[in-house]
């Protein structure tokens, strides 16, 4: 009969585990736009998805479009809304919304809002948006 260690060995798990504290004035570091996202997983991780944290400063307006990425965002702290089709959907801690389609949206901060992103395919990670053209960003 195996024992539990030889067992273990066999499956040589691989995890990646990192805190947000270890991202901050590193590459994974970004300002977006409007905001900075922390990038706790990115293409390079191989995972097939990044998750974000992120801020949006209080009293902005960012007009996003993700041509190549879905996109979810769960907030965490403060409050806004997003915008997508003609129809606003307020943001609270506790909200997810999702954009299914490639969705054009207006993101609004009320107050410094903290939301978890998740955006499939992966993002390389140095990705920021161009919000001074008055057109939709993506990337």
């Amino acid at each position: 009969m195996e024992s539990y260690q030889s067992k273990a060995q066999l499956l040589e798990v691989q995890m990646i585990v990192r805190h947000l504290d270890e991202l901050v004035n590193t590459e994974r570091d970004v300002e977006w736009g409007n905001g900075q996202s922390r990038r706790f997983l990115i293409e390079r991780d191989g995972m097939g998805y990044t998750v974000t944290d992120t801020i949006v400063h209080a009293g902005t307006e960012s007009l996003l479009e993700y041509t190549n990425h879905l996109e979810t965002c769960y907030c965490i702290e403060g409050e806004g809304e997003v915008e997508a089709g003609g129809k606003v959907h307020p943001i609270k801690v506790g909200t997810i919304y999702a954009l299914n389609e490639n969705d054009k949206h207006y993101l609004r901060a009320k107050t410094d809002m903290r939301l978890v992103c998740m955006f499939a395919p992966a993002l390389k990670g140095d990705e920021s948006h161009n919000l001074s053209d008055g057109d939709s960003s993506c990337y």
